[in-house]
């Protein structure tokens, strides 16, 4: 695989059932989206949210014409680490068909670079505690779990 295979760009409407589709094709995802037509129109809210803001991006990636894969990434300003800016990383998904090719490592080779021309001084993502073959694939590249993290569902 050549790094060229890929193409990266910011999601468009017309992305957002294929994205769906990505986010309910998991065990968990299948728990908790809805993939149907016509689509829920949270979805088309959030989307909307997603791309009027300028410190968030949601990434599709595209192997040819195909669509692969996909993760958002937010800019996070800060006070702490002396004013530093965070990037963010949520929602990364490798279609089923294209896991273990070494897609996802690419997907975050280019964040990580979206980061830094950013002027990110750190990167964080959350994992569901379940996901132990996304926790080693994070801990492959790097990352360290390094904070307990904690959710209110309201």
């Amino acid at each position: 695989m050549v790094k060229s295979e890929l193409e990266f760009r910011e999601g468009r409407s017309e992305d957002l059932w294929a994205l769906v589709q990505m986010l309910a094709d998991d065990e968990l995802g299948k728990l908790r989206e809805k993939p149907q037509h016509p689509l829920d129109d949270r979805y088309i809210k959030a989307f909307d949210a997603i791309d009027r803001d300028p410190n968030q991006s949601l990434i599709v990636v595209f192997l040819g014409q195909e669509i692969i894969g996909m993760f958002q990434l937010s800019f996070i300003p800060g006070l702490s680490r002396l004013g530093a800016m965070r990037g963010q990383i949520e929602s990364v998904r490798i279609a089923s068909c294209h896991r273990g090719h070494g897609y996802g490592k690419l997907c975050f080779e280019w964040a990580i670079n979206r980061c830094r021309e950013k002027g990110c001084d750190l990167i964080q993502l959350t994992s569901d505690i379940t996901r132990t073959d996304a926790h080693r694939f994070y801990e492959d590249l790097g990352f360290v779990a390094s904070h307990t993290g904690y959710k209110l569902k309201l």
